[in-house]
This record gives structure tokens, C-alpha cells and sequence, in this order.
């Protein structure tokens, strides 16, 4: 990240652009300016990239187990929740994305300068708990796949996520183009992983299709799994990323370009939660496929998961469902951590070096790990975590996206906004519902 800089000591909280960076802003403006001679999908190319950064976080270690056990349990039944939760995950980026364009300052920023300064110290402290409950799940996910695919014991597996993450942070050095490029290409590898899985089991696209068309549950264990898949959809953190990601990437006051740079951002949102979306459905329809109709609708351990994938799919299918796993914890860790920087950042304008935080994030995890305590269990106590961070992230983007002195054209239209509160009340509830079932020990 590049050090404070700007009247009053602000950050201007991206990526300090490279030589491959600037060549990347000089072509998206000149597409902005309609001077361009890009066509078709060159055209949009240079605004891609953030959320898939971002997407990343949709298809964490966290969303494995409850994908899993969704399909594990009730079959192809919950698809449905799938596709609505993927449909406000791309509404709330969107508005994430717009707030970094329309005020060239992102969300904890914000927070910064329109609260009180007792409440913002909540928010940061909250956010940073946050922060580490995101990065224990994405790293002990990463250690998972290490053990699963290598075989070798969670602690070295712990040593060698660690390793992997900083290695994968480095490449902010070199700009933000490189940094998207490699977690585009993760997050492709983990669709080809999946795209192999369905493959195998051959699913019925039929019912598959008729839980899309006719959206139903079955019982209060399809009501939680359902609100753990509808309430866990959106990440805190990634709010404050994606905002941060785009307040400086390109940079026009142009009323006419805003809103057409805001166009071509939202085709990198769809696009990019469409691929997240797909890889959670993969994940639950694979399951339904697999585990539901052979009688097995207890996977409560991803590792119960991956050594149950052999006899019934082959050995190929367990590799397969390892090598994704692993690379869904590298690519999540990672943006983790970038997005610790921004929340550390944005609410305290203080940042420490980037090695420092991820150690003080990866200590928990590492700490689980030679506790010899649950993965799994311990993946589905942070997601929990993170429901209590969720109302101080959505409901201030939604206030700050409905002021039209904040967002000028990029405003929202009352439409939108009538979503946008529906979806982040919705969201609310939701996880407030999920707490409430995984303290009151219902089932």
C-alpha cells in the first residue's frame, strides 16, 4: 500500500499504480472519453478486476461447509437461496463500488469523517475483530487444503499458508493489474475444480431447474441452512475493500464519465459475482448429487467431506475438491489482510506494515491449529463473528449512497434504494437469526 500522502496526512487507500497500471488508466480513460477505438470485450477490459478481488470472499472456506451440508441435507432443494443471496451480493457490491467512484474515499473513511469520533473507535475496534474472524476461517480453509492434498500435519500446513499468502501480498508492489491477474486466475482455478466435480457426479438439471423455478423449504433445518446461506452472503470486510479498491483506480469528475465508468464497473460486479455465485451453486448441487442421494446427509467436516468424495466420485474428485479448497483459503487470506489495511487505515488513518499484519491475523488461526481444536467447527464460530460486523458496514453504505451532496449523479434512484434497504434489512435480520440459532443451540 503506498505510504500517507495528501493535505492533512490522508491515504489515499489503493494500490500504488505501476508501469503496466498507468497504461491500464490510460486506456479506461480514453474508453471514458469516447475516444477510443476499443471494441467489444476490449472495451471493458481495463474496468475489470476489483470485484473479483472482492468476489473472493463469496466463496471462502466459510461458504464450503454450509454449501456442503445444504446439499448434503436437503438435495438440490436450497439452490434457489443461492441464486437470491448471489443476486444481493451484486446489488451491495455495486453500491460499493459506486461510493468509491462518486467521493474518491472509501467507507471507513467516511464512517471517519460523519460519526462521532467515540463510534468510530467502536466501529474500527469491531472491524477489526472482524477482520481476524474473516482471516481464521480463510486460513485454517488454507491449511485444510494443504493437509488434504499433501497430506502433511495442520501445523506445517499452517506454516505453508502462511508463506503462500505473503507471497501473494507481495505482488502489491508491482501495482494493482498483477495482484487482480493472480486472483483472477485463482479464482478460475477453483471454477475449473468445480466445473471437474459436476462432471463427475452428473447431477440432474432438471430438479435442479425446478428448485430455481419453484423456491420452497422444508422444516426448520432448511430454514437455518438457508438463512446461514442468505445471511452470511455478505462480508464486511469486502464492503470496505471494494470501496477502497475503486476511490482511486481511475479518477474522473465528469458527471457523463462517472456514470459510464460506473456502467462498466457494474459488468465487473455482475460478472464477477456471477462466477462466485455459480462456484457456491457447484458446490451445493455437487453435494446434493454425491452425498444427499447416496444416504449421506450428515457432512458436518469438510474433511468428512473430502475423504467421502473418493469412493463414491474417485480419487481424482477428492484431489480436485482439496486443490479448490486450497486455493479459495490462499486467495481469501490474502484479500483479508488487504482489507484490515484499509479498515485500519480509513477509521484511525494509521496503517502498520502489511508482514506485521498479517502475523498478528495468521496467530489465532495458528493457535486453533495446535490447540488441536475443530477446523470446521471453529469455520462456522467465524462466521458467526462476522454476522455481529455486518449492520456496521451495509447500513452505513446504504445511508451514504442515498445522499445526493456525497454521490452527486451517482445517487441513489429510488428504486435502488428501495432494494438496497430491503436487501440490507433483510441481510440484518437474517444474521441476527443465525446468532440467535447457534447460541440457543437449535437445530
Amino acid at each position: 500500500m503506498i505510504d500517507p500522502a495528501g493535505p492533512e496526512g490522508s491515504f489515499p487507500s489503493v494500490i500504488e499504480p505501476a508501469a503496466g497500471d498507468r497504461k491500464t488508466v490510460a486506456v479506461a480513460v480514453e474508453i471514458l472519453a469516447g475516444g477510443s477505438e476499443q471494441t467489444g470485450f476490449a472495451r471493458f477490459l481495463p474496468f475489470m478486476g476489483p470485484a473479483f478481488i472482492a468476489s473472493v470472499a463469496y466463496i471462502d472456506p466459510g461458504n464450503f461447509a454450509t454449501n456442503l451440508q445444504g446439499g448434503a441435507q436437503f438435495g438440490y432443494m436450497l439452490t434457489w437461496v443461492v441464486i437470491a443471496s448471489n443476486l444481493m451480493a451484486m446489488l451491495i457490491q455495486s453500491l460499493s463500488a459506486k461510493l468509491g467512484i462518486a467521493t474518491g474515499k472509501n467507507l471507513a473513511e467516511l464512517c471517519r469523517e460523519e460519526y462521532s469520533l467515540s463510534v468510530v473507535w467502536v466501529m474500527w475496534v469491531l472491524m477489526e475483530i472482524v477482520a481476524m474472524a474473516t482471516d481464521l476461517a480463510e486460513f485454517l480453509g488454507a491449511a485444510l487444503g494443504f493437509n488434504l492434498l499433501f497430506g502433511m500435519p495442520l501445523w506445517l500446513a499452517g506454516i505453508m499458508t502462511a508463506i503462500a499468502t505473503f507471497l501473494i501480498l507481495g505482488l502489491e508492489r508491482y501495482g494493482f493489474r498483477p495482484l487482480e491477474a493472480v486472483i483472477t486466475g485463482i479464482i478460475g482455478v477453483i471454477s475449473v475444480c468445480y466445473l471437474f466435480e459436476i462432471f463427475l457426479a452428473k447431477p440432474d438439471w432438471i430438479k435442479i431447474a425446478w428448485s430455481i423455478a419453484v423456491p420452497r423449504l422444508s422444516g426448520s433445518g432448511s430454514i437455518l441452512l438457508a438463512t446461514g446461506i442468505l445471511g452470511a452472503t455478505v462480508m464486511p470486510h469486502v464492503i470496505f475493500l471494494h470501496s477502497a479498491l475503486m476511490q482511486g483506480r481511475i479518477v474522473t469528475h465528469k458527471p457523463e464519465q462517472m456514470k459510464k465508468l460506473f456502467r462498466y464497473e457494474v459488468v465487473d460486479v455482475v460478472v464477477a459475482m456471477g462466477v462466485a455465485g455459480a462456484i457456491n451453486a457447484a458446490m451445493l448441487i455437487m453435494a446434493a448429487k454425491t452425498f444427499h442421494e447416496a444416504g449421506i446427509v450428515n457432512v458436518d467436516a469438510i474433511e468428512k467431506a473430502h475423504l467421502t468424495l473418493e469412493p463414491l466420485l474417485g480419487k481424482s474428485a477428492s484431489v480436485v475438491f482439496a486443490i479448490s479448497l486450497l486455493a479459495a483459503g490462499l486467495s481469501s487470506s490474502a484479500v483479508g489482510t488487504m482489507a484490515g489495511q484499509i479498515i485500519m487505515q480509513g477509521f484511525i488513518r494509521h496503517q502498520i506494515p502489511i508482514w506485521v499484519r498479517r502475523v498478528v491475523t495468521m496467530a489465532p488461526a495458528l493457535i486453533v491449529i495446535f490447540l488441536g481444536l475443530n477446523p470446521t467447527r471453529t469455520l462456522v464460530m467465524s462466521q458467526v463473528l462476522l454476522s455481529f460486523g455486518l449492520p456496521f458496514a451495509i447500513i452505513p453504505l446504504v445511508r451514504f449512497t442515498q445522499r445526493e451532496d456525497l454521490m452527486g449523479v451517482l445517487v441513489n434512484s429510488r428504486l435502488t434504494g428501495v432494494l438496497a434497504w430491503g436487501a440490507a434489512c433483510l441481510i440484518v435480520i437474517l444474521n441476527l437469526y443465525l446468532i440467535f440459532q447457534t447460541f440457543s443451540g437449535a437445530s
